[in-house]
């Protein structure tokens, strides 16, 4: 997604949302930051970038199974993606939706393909860039769809 395409679609609204009260752009805010947190979790639970593309894949371990004997392998965040990780913040004039405290540094990690240490006492680890959070075209087409609904109710 192209940054002029957010702010072609951020002058679009603008102009319409100042023609709505302060309750009424919160309310609808709230929603399409519902609706947005929604698409981004269910991007991350099928491991896709914003773009469509496949996450990069885990590097191979030797050491995968656990006292039983089972395969310890699971998709990556799986509870990284839940509601009480991805937090959302919405005002009558913003959205935002991210991770905090040590969910944002391991999501920060794996968004732009930093150097982090796994555990105490371990070298460090160059990991892949795994897009976790960012707009789609299906987003801004949520958005916008969101608006026209919105103002012709």
């Amino acid at each position: 997604m192209a940054a002029s395409d957010l702010s072609a679609l951020e002058d679009w609204a603008g102009a319409l949302l100042a023609k709505l009260n302060a309750t009424e752009r919160r309310k609808l805010n709230q929603d399409i930051a519902r609706e947005l947190r929604k698409g981004q979790q269910q991007r991350i639970a099928e491991q896709r970038n914003p773009d469509g593309s496949a996450y990069a894949p885990r590097k191979p371990r030797k050491n995968l199974r656990g006292k039983q004997g089972h395969l310890k392998r699971r998709k990556m965040f799986m509870k990284l993606r839940q509601a009480k990780h991805l937090k959302l913040q919405s005002t009558a004039d913003s959205i935002a939706i991210g991770f905090g405290g040590r969910s944002a540094q391991l999501a920060r990690v794996h968004q732009y393909g930093l150097r982090d240490r796994p555990a105490r006492g371990m070298a460090d680890v160059q990991y892949d860039r795994r897009e976790l959070l960012g707009l789609s075209a299906d987003d801004l087409d949520l958005i916008r769809d969101r608006l026209i609904e919105h103002l012709t109710d």
